[in-house]
Parts: structure tokens; C-alpha cells; sequence
């Protein structure tokens, strides 16, 4: 672990290990035996001693020993209130898991036995006994965290001050400073005092810095060594990463005039408004968003969080503003104000929504009469759209007046790096760390020279470098790449066309982002990007589409040409309500019998799940629900006038049945009319 390879176990003399076998098997059954017939009794204790002697890996002994403690306990308290005699089986129990420790300092339930047992506080614990058997442990592997957790908690009881543990893993690394629980223990305790402002840690950039130091020397001493990279990430989140949160873009922007199609106006009954955080807030309701308007109040307006774990907590909210088109007609169009106080803060948005009459070339209808084909032309008159709408102006505005010391401290750790990186050209450590600060640079000095290339540059080194993180460092690249391309309105508009001859949404321009054949393996900075009404981001190499929940707009999505391997792996579009065209072809849906993302998605088994209908409609076409059920859920929730899924192994004529059963408002499916 962390760099370090396990040694390898002594092999046991056959005839001894067999010996051995026979007699757990004998132990064993002897204790199932009493705790089954909740047999407490001496001798019956004694067996799970004995089998615990030999195999700590027992939980079943530890629990047992758990109900004898407690039967026998109880016993006591009914006929004697003699503490001696509780003592003395505490200390019994104790002694148990020491004998345990010296088998294996490392079981699990050995040190939540200890644990547990003190935790009941029947008497008062030894702690100078407890904190020597730590240093006794901990001097014969630095490195246990089993010990550094049991530390915690005996600090915790004893209520040892968060001070006096800090110079403790002063003492651990000035010892060895390879010793990973050690800083990990530091960051912890750094984290707290800095957030309680305890007295001698109010100036947070003073003890960073000293805490920068600190770690340099281990770096510098052996940068192979793990243990100092992983305290240096800590630090540089705490230097790069806003401790508060804070609204990053919003749809729409403040000032934002919004065109409504006349033609289409009708059928747009749901407006989104959007608001993205840079970290997962909750409390986003009718008490801290206030809407006015002349016609729309907060009471009808309900927020959400867009959560992939139904979580309360997310990084992305949204609202509908519901029957809006009829109140555009008139000549001033409608304008409504948005107050949010959230996050100690509060961000005012205005907008206006206005009809427009623009002649289209669709036909009427709902702009799906023809198939949708993605060959948006470029056009250089969505720049003054992207003028109008500037979700960079957030991004600004949310870095703090205090920037300087953030600035000057990366800066200065990028030099010191990069001086590292000439004298060890091949150290994956130190180029990892000097691509996370040059891109930490980025988020906060947003504009002017930027260092996108240059990390680009490093993780194409790293992904040669080291191939068994080869993925980590492509998902790693792929969001460098959207920064940079997301990064201002000259770089955007590069990948940007506007659909000329269709219509299909109500809203004005129709705009189209074409992020395909870039080698993307994961999404992100999608916060720049909700204004986006069509997506090409087919011939990439992604797997998973987590983020585009956010894209409320959103009507059509080319994901083609990909590696999305099951339909659970699109379960942000089920809140994509908008989306229209939908093109999944040539991706591995349906290649792969085990999904790992499965049981983390709904489930025909989950109570939230209603396609009772649907199921019955699909049993009389002798289509087997299981084989599908990942596909009826995703499918059920959306109401798209054309799919394309040729190219997947999942693609079949029961399929198709299926699809045009689950889909009822489907007009084209793989490039052919629905019958």
C-alpha cells in the first residue's frame, strides 16, 4: 500500500497447518454450538478465547464475546454493585485483544473489540496503559492505521486537545516522515484548528506556509516516496479550493434577454431556471430564492437538487417557471427578478422573455417531421448570443479580493517544480503535481496567459509514463480539454453552430456544440455550457455522461460513437425533459453482462419505480422484462421523437418492439419512420 509491496508469508509446515485446521474446526463448532444455545459460561468464554488466539479473523468470536460480556454483566449488576468485579472483566476482555494484537496488529476485530469495550465507559479507562500501548505498536509499524484510528479515539476519550496530537505527528514524521497515516493525521487535525480559529491558528495563509515548507523538505529528501505527495495535494486544495460555496453560473445570466419562438410558444409550458455551485449546497427553497415577477411567484415554483444519489445535497438546483409562454405575448415581453440568499451571500439575476416572429423553415408541428441530421454549418452569428449570455462573469466575480497570497503561493510552487521536473524528467509524482498546480493556477486567475497546453502536455508525459493509471490520467486530460475550450467566449465559439432549418425549440437562437472526435473520456465544466440546446460529442471514448443532468435545454445529444457500455450509464439524461433526438449508436450497450453501476441506479425492485403498464403491455409481445429493464427505465422517463442505437450489441427486432412500445411518442428510430 501507498508504494510499499507486502512481504511475503512464511509457508507453514504441512503436517503443522493441518494440525492447526482440525483444531479451529474444532473451536469453531464448539463455539457456534454455545452461541447458539446462549451458553456464557466460563469454559464457554474460554473457547473463544482459545479459537481468537489462533485466528483473530474471527468475527463471530468477537461478537460472541460481545453477548457474554453483556449476559454476564448484567448478572453481576443484579447481585453485586462491586466495581472490582467489572473491572475485572473489562481487563479480561482487554487482554484478550492484546493477545489478538500480538497475532495480528492489523484485525479489524481485535481493535473494534477494544474499542467497543471502552467505549461502554463502565470505569475509567487506563489511558497512560492505552497511550503505551500505541507507542509499542506504533514503533513497530509507523504506518498502522488501525493504531492511528485507535489513537483518535483514545484522544477523543481522554479529551486530549487537538494541539498536543499535532506535535505528536511532529514527533511520527520528524521520526520517519514516510509515514502516511502520520501526515493524514495532520491534515485532520490542521483542518479542525483552522476552522475553529483556535488560538495560534487564526492566520490560515501563515500556517500553510509553514505547512508548505514542512513538506518540501520531505519531498525534496525522497521524491519517490509517497507519503509527502499526498499531505501536498491537501495543502494545494486548501490553497486553490474556496473553503465557501458559492453560485458559479446560472441559467439564465443576469440581463439576459430571451427570444420565444411564436411558432413554437405553445408547447413550451416549462422554463429552467438553473443555478450551479462550485461544491454541493443544500437549503436552495421558496425561504432563500425569491422570484418576482408580475404574473409568476415563488409559492408555484419548486426547487430540486440534480443528484445522481437523490441526495439533498448538490452542486446543481433546479426550478420551472410553469405556463410561462402565456404570459409573453404582450409587447414588453415578461421580466422576472431572482434573489438567492444562499451561502452567506446573495446574487441578484434579471431577465426578460420576449416572442419572436421570426420566420422559421421547419414545418409546423414540433420541428420532427424530418429527421434530424447533425450538420449544424458554423455560423459567426452566435457571438453577440454569447456576448448576452456570460456565465464567465460568475466565475470572476467569485474569486476572493485575497487572491494574492493563493496566487503567490502556487506561483512559487510551480517554480520549485518545475526546477524539480528538469533535474527528474521521468518522476510522475512531480509531473501529476506540477499539472494540479498549474490548473489550480488556472481556476483562480481566470484570463491573460493561461497554462492549458502545458498541462495538456504533462498528462500526455504521464499517460507514457505510467500506463497502470493510464484512465485516470485520460479523464484527468479530457477535463484540462474542456477547460480550456470552455474557458472565454473566443475560445467557445470555435465549437459552436446555430441549426438553421429546423425548428423544434421555443427558444431563440438554436445553438449547437460540437465537442466530437477530441478523445474525451469524461465531462465536465458543464456549468458553462446550459445554454446549449444541441450536443454533438459522438467519437470520443466516454463511458459515463455524469454532469449533463445540468443541461436543462438540452433537446438534442449525439453520444455515437463512444464507449457507453449500459443504459444505466445514461441515467442523467432521465432528467433531461427537454431532450428530443437522441443518438446512442455504435457504443458496447449491451456487450457486457455485469454492470458495476447497477445496483447504484433504480431497479424494477425500487418503490419509485412505476412502468407496471408498460411491463404487462411488453409480457404480451413475449419480451422478456429482465433482458430489458435497464432500457424500459430509461426510456420511460423521456419523450423523444427520434433514437438511433444501431451498432450495439443490445440491438435487436425484440428491441425495436420494445423501444416503439416504451416510446409511444417515437417518430424515428435508427434513421427509419416509426410505423
Amino acid at each position: 500500500m501507498h508504494g510499499r509491496p507486502r512481504k511475503a508469508t512464511k509457508q507453514e509446515d504441512p503436517a503443522a497447518a493441518a494440525a492447526k485446521s482440525a483444531r479451529l474446526r474444532v473451536l469453531q463448532s464448539q463455539l457456534l454450538h454455545f452461541h447458539h444455545n446462549r451458553i456464557y459460561t466460563k469454559e464457554a468464554v474460554s473457547v473463544s478465547s482459545k479459537l481468537l488466539d489462533i485466528n483473530p479473523e474471527i468475527y463471530t468470536g468477537w461478537n460472541y464475546r460481545k453477548l457474554a460480556f453483556q449476559h454476564n454483566l448484567k448478572e453481576v449488576s443484579d447481585t453485586d454493585t462491586d466495581t472490582e468485579t467489572i473491572k475485572s472483566a473489562i481487563e479480561d476482555e482487554l487482554r484478550m485483544v492484546e493477545v489478538a494484537l500480538r497475532r495480528n496488529p492489523k484485525s479489524y476485530g481485535a481493535w473494534y473489540h477494544r474499542k467497543w469495550i471502552l467505549g461502554q465507559k463502565l470505569v475509567l479507562a487506563n489511558f497512560d496503559h492505552e497511550f503505551r500501548l500505541l507507542d509499542m505498536l506504533l514503533k513497530a509499524d509507523a504506518r498502522n492505521f488501525h493504531g492511528w484510528n485507535y489513537r483518535r479515539f483514545i484522544a477523543r476519550l481522554k479529551d486530549v486537545s487537538e494541539e498536543e496530537e499535532l506535535k505528536f505527528t511532529m514527533d511520527m514524521i520528524n521520526t520517519n516522515f514516510s509515514n502516511y497515516s502520520a501526515w493524514h493525521n495532520r491534515s485532520m487535525l490542521l483542518s479542525k484548528l483552522l476552522r475553529k480559529k483556535v488560538k495560534g491558528f487564526h492566520e490560515e495563509e501563515s500556517i500553510l506556509s509553514d505547512e508548505f515548507e514542512l513538506v518540501r523538505q520531505a519531498l525534496f529528501t525522497d521524491p519517490s516516496d509517497q507519503s509527502g505527495w499526498f499531505y501536498h495535494l491537501w495543502l494545494l486544495d486548501q490553497t486553490s479550493t474556496p473553503h465557501k460555496p458559492h453560485l458559479v453560473s446560472s441559467w439564465p445570466s443576469d440581463k439576459l434577454n430571451i427570444e420565444i419562438s411564436a411558432q413554437f410558444k405553445e408547447k413550451c409550458e416549462r422554463f429552467p431556471i438553473i443555478f450551479c455551485f462550485n461544491q454541493q449546497v443544500d437549503g436552495v427553497n421558496l425561504a432563500t430564492v425569491t422570484v418576482n415577477s408580475k404574473l409568476v411567484s415563488s409559492e408555484h415554483i419548486t426547487w430540486k437538487p440534480l443528484s445522481a444519489n437523490n441526495s439533498r445535497k448538490s452542486k446543481i438546483w433546479v426550478a420551472f417557471l410553469q405556463n410561462f409562454n402565456k404570459y409573453c405575448d404582450n409587447s414588453e415581453g415578461l421580466s422576472v427578478e431572482i434573489s438567492l440568499h444562499c451561502c452567506e451571500s446573495i446574487v441578484h439575476l434579471k431577465f426578460l422573455m420576449k416572442l419572436s416572429h421570426m420566420d422559421h423553415q421547419g414545418k409546423n408541428g414540433d420541428g420532427f417531421e424530418e429527421l434530424f441530421l447533425w450538420d449544424c454549418p458554423k455560423s459567426q452569428e452566435i457571438n453577440p448570443y454569447l456576448v448576452s449570455y456570460d456565465p464567465w462573469r460568475l466565475r470572476v466575480e467569485s474569486v476572493e479580493e485575497d487572491a494574492k497570497w493563493h496566487l503567490d503561493t502556487l506561483s512559487a510552487e510551480i517554480a520549485l517544480f518545475k526546477e524539480m521536473s528538469e533535474c527528474d524528467e521521468d518522476s510522475k509524482f512531480v509531473k501529476l503535481t506540477l499539472a494540479r498546480l498549474l490548473g489550480a493556477h488556472n481556476s483562480i486567475k481566470s484570463g491573460g496567459s493561461s497554462y492549458f497546453e502545458e498541462i495538456l502536455k504533462l498528462y500526455d508525459d504521464l499517460i507514457k509514463l505510467d500506463a497502470p493509471h493510464f484512465s485516470y490520467y485520460r479523464d484527468e486530460r479530457s477535463l484540462v480539454l474542456l477547460d480550456q475550450m470552455t474557458s472565454s467566449k473566443d475560445s467557445l465559439v470555435e465549437y459552436c453552430s446555430r441549426c438553421e432549418n429546423t425548428s423544434f425549440s421555443c427558444i431563440n437562437p438554436q445553438l449547437c456544440i460540437n465537442f466530437s472526435g477530441l478523445n474525451l473520456t469524461r465531462i465536465g465544466f458543464v456549468e458553462r455550457l446550459l445554454w446549449v440546446q444541441i450536443l454533438d460529442l459522438s467519437h470520443n471514448n466516454l463511458t459515463s455522461i455524469l454532469g449533463l443532468e445540468a443541461l436543462q435545454l438540452l433537446v438534442c445529444l449525439n453520444l455515437s460513437h463512444n464507449q457507453i457500455m449500459s443504459f444505466t450509464a445514461l441515467e442523467p439524461i432521465k432528467s433531461l425533459q427537454s431532450l428530443k433526438v437522441l443518438d446512442l449508436s455504435f457504443n458496447e450497450i449491451g456487450s457486457h453482462p455485469v454492470d458495476t453501476t447497477r445496483y447504484l441506479c433504480s431497479s424494477p425492485l425500487s418503490h419509485t419505480c412505476n412502468v407496471t403498464e408498460t411491463m404487462e403491455e411488453l409480457a404480451r409481445e413475449n419480451i422478456k422484462i429482465g433482458d430489458f429493464w435497464e432500457a424500459i427505465l430509461l426510456f420511460e422517463s423521456l419523450q423523444l421523437a427520434q433514437l438511433d442505437m444501431q451498432g450495439n450489441p443490445v440491438t435487436n427486432e425484440r428491441f425495436r418492439v420494445l423501444v416503439e412500445k416504451v416510446i409511444p411518442c417515437l417518430k424515428w428510430l435508427d434513421g427509419k419512420p416509426v410505423r
